[in-house]
């Protein structure tokens, strides 16, 4: 078994990253930096950091096929007790990279019309939050509009342009990139700019 240490002050580093995911969700657009960690095989700090925040017995986690690795299902059984399913259909939280395809997209848990929170919620760590295609965040917890440019994977950016679920049904997405987060909920309307 290969184990790698999460977090350095497991209750206090939890506590603060969870502030800091919901800083992120609730300005959708803004970087937030999140405590380093060591990320378990392929994960970046970042993305690890959600993880061992956020999944737990209790949420079902999809990861994508370019990340999964033993090792990374060894820690998070360990670290978070999380419930590993290779199907998209039943799940609280996906795990992806560049290889997330439409299909997989529309596979995933949108919530429904009396229970809009038991979407997914989409961790995809990408190469760079800068450098990509610039689009136009509005909506809650933005004033008037944010500009970002991530690097993300197309089926990512068609999803995001033209959702297609009505609100408030939809995927919320964790973007990560080295200990970096930045967020766009279900609620954020995006736009090319």
């Amino acid at each position: 078994m290969s184990l790698v240490t999460s977090f350095q002050h497991p209750v206090a580093d939890a506590q603060y990253s969870f502030r800091r995911i919901l800083k992120a969700l609730s300005e959708p657009g803004s970087l937030v930096r999140l405590p380093a960690v060591n990320g378990f095989d392929a994960l970046g700090s970042a993305s690890t950091c959600v993880l061992l925040t956020l999944v737990d017995q209790d949420t079902p986690l999809w990861i994508s096929p370019q990340l999964d690795s033993d090792v990374l299902r060894q820690n998070l059984r360990f670290h978070t007790g999380a419930l590993l399913t290779k199907d998209p259909t039943n799940v609280s939280f996906a795990l992806a990279a560049g290889s997330l395809d439409s299909a997989t997209l529309l596979a995933f848990p949108c919530g429904d019309e009396m229970s809009p929170e038991l979407a997914t919620s989409v961790v995809v760590q990408v190469d760079s939050l800068e450098g990509g295609t610039p689009l136009r965040l509005q909506g809650p917890g933005i004033e008037q509009q944010r500009i970002v440019t991530m690097q993300l994977p197309a089926a990512v950016t068609r999803y995001l342009l033209n959702r297609p679920h009505r609100f408030p049904l939809g995927l919320d997405f964790l973007f990560t990139c080295g200990e970096q987060l930045l967020a766009i909920p279900r609620t954020t309307r995006v736009e090319a700019c």
